[in-house]
């Protein structure tokens, strides 16, 4: 059985925890492939966000 690496999953549990403000038990809760989907949405909406952004200015 493969073993996802300690270091990726801290750092998609910081990233989602600093964006969405989740508690750190319900981060952890999340399925690995949920957890990823979750990182690559958020990622997403802060792209459109930073593009608004640039496109305002």
């Amino acid at each position: 059985m493969l073993r996802y690496p300690v270091d990726a999953v801290w750092q998609e549990i910081a990233y989602l925890a600093y964006h969405l403000h989740w508690p750190m038990d319900d981060l952890l809760d999340l399925e690995h492939l949920d957890r990823v989907r979750m990182v690559r949405a958020v990622a997403a909406m802060n792209e459109q966000a930073w593009e608004a952004v640039r496109d305002s200015v």
